[in-house]
């Protein structure tokens, strides 16, 4: 009977041991998908955007456009952007410069000039971060039309002739 108990306690004791182990482990990795279809394991932070290219369509000329791009940290550890920057001079991108703790969101923001530039664009942002993909990019694209034009000649008036002054 002894040996039973013992061997029972051994059990139960290897089986906690195991689960906390697999537990341990799951709060440590996180798996993401390589560009070959790969599943890696990492304790990396990860970012994880709901969207990554955004199309505002047709936009009138002249004012600020701006989208935000959400995103969550879906990794294990602290994820640090070191910086943003936009392919031109026409995109002001903004970001949070704090450290997004693990499970936390937070938005990589792109305001677009669109004053004296008419026509299609397409401009990238990229991100340069601690994620275990170090840089990544984000797009925006569309077309800025030109105001309708406004009439700026005065209309000319016509000068009409009454009957009675046509006599004098």
């Amino acid at each position: 009977m002894k040996k039973i108990f013992i061997a029972l306690f051994l059990l139960v004791a290897f089986g906690t041991y195991s689960f906390a182990q697999v537990e341990e482990a799951e709060k440590k990795a996180t798996y993401i998908m390589d560009e070959d279809g790969n599943l890696i394991e990492t304790t990396d932070p990860v970012m994880e955007f709901d969207l990554e290219k955004h199309d505002f369509g047709e936009v009138e000329e002249g004012p600020k456009i701006e989208y935000q791009f959400k995103f969550t940290n879906v990794g294990k550890e602290p994820l640090i952007i070191s910086n943003v920057k936009a392919s031109c001079g026409c995109t002001t991108p903004e970001w949070p410069k704090e450290p997004i703790m693990p499970g936390e969101e937070s938005f990589i923001k792109a305001v677009y000039n669109t004053k004296g530039r008419p026509g299609p664009f397409n401009k990238s942002i990229t991100i340069t971060s601690n994620a275990h993909t170090p840089t990544k990019r984000l797009f925006i694209k569309g077309a800025v039309k030109k105001p309708e034009q406004i009439q700026t000649q005065p209309v000319k008036k016509e000068k009409s002739i009454m009957l009675e002054d046509a006599g004098k």
